[in-house]
């Protein structure tokens, strides 16, 4: 890991990581082959990401597709064929939702490495990331919503879309403020974080898992 990143740093996320596992688990009820090939994953890109292969950002095509293209292409294909959208439709809502919690200490680890120079200000809760927010409220709409019925569902659809919406905005951020051919943003301190060990399993898994757990729960609100 980067030395001029705190080593609790690194320590939080990977425990942030573990609990985006867990939730995973959690949600999906994954049968073992389908966690196996999740531990490849995340050992493949770990592996590559130390080794450095994402830090030349300037070439091209981008070498950081390779971290979250492969998570889109999947959901995109279990939205697509029928066995993925019969399997998507018998997932809990209630457990879909929880998943957002992890967004709080993704948070907080993105604001620590704003304070360690690895990532610009815009990209945590003191600048315009207000990803933090749906981590926040996701119990409520659960305990308020799918236990109580207090908000109806067209409460928690817009709850979800919104959501969706906080997340490409810190997405989007992250990649223009990445040293690279594309950068829009942060030329004064880019985002350097995102390509290394452990951090690159912020968006080679958590983010994409996040996408999954809103638009699988989209499809099942608004089949009802």
């Amino acid at each position: 890991m980067n030395p001029e990143i705190p080593s609790y740093v690194g320590f939080l996320f990977i425990l942030t990581n573990l609990l985006t596992v867990w939730l995973f688990k959690r949600a999906l009820k994954p049968k073992p082959v389908v966690f196996l090939l999740l531990f490849i994953w995340l050992a493949a890109q770990g592996s590559i990401a130390w080794l450095g292969f994402y830090d030349d950002t300037m070439s091209l095509p981008p070498r950081f597709a390779l971290v979250i293209l492969p998570a889109l292409l999947l959901i995109a294909a279990l939205f697509i064929s029928k066995q993925g959208r019969a399997w998507i439709d018998v997932l809990e809502l209630e457990n879909l939702h929880w998943v957002h919690v992890v967004r709080i200490p993704v948070e907080i680890t993105l604001w620590l490495l704003f304070i360690a120079n690895q990532i610009p200000e815009l990209m945590t809760f003191e600048g315009r990331n207000l990803d933090i927010i749906a981590g926040l409220t996701a119990p409520i709409v659960i305990i308020y919503g799918l236990r109580k019925g207090i908000l109806d569902n067209q409460r928690i659809l817009l709850w979800n879309i919104i959501g969706i919406g906080l997340l490409l905005n810190i997405v989007i951020m992250a990649i223009l403020s990445i040293e690279s051919p594309f950068q829009q943003l942060a030329f004064n301190q880019p985002n350097k974080a995102v390509i290394q060990f452990p951090f690159v399993w912020l968006p080679a898994f958590i983010v994409p898992f996040v996408l999954f757990s809103h638009l699988a729960s989209l499809r099942q609100l608004l089949k009802k």
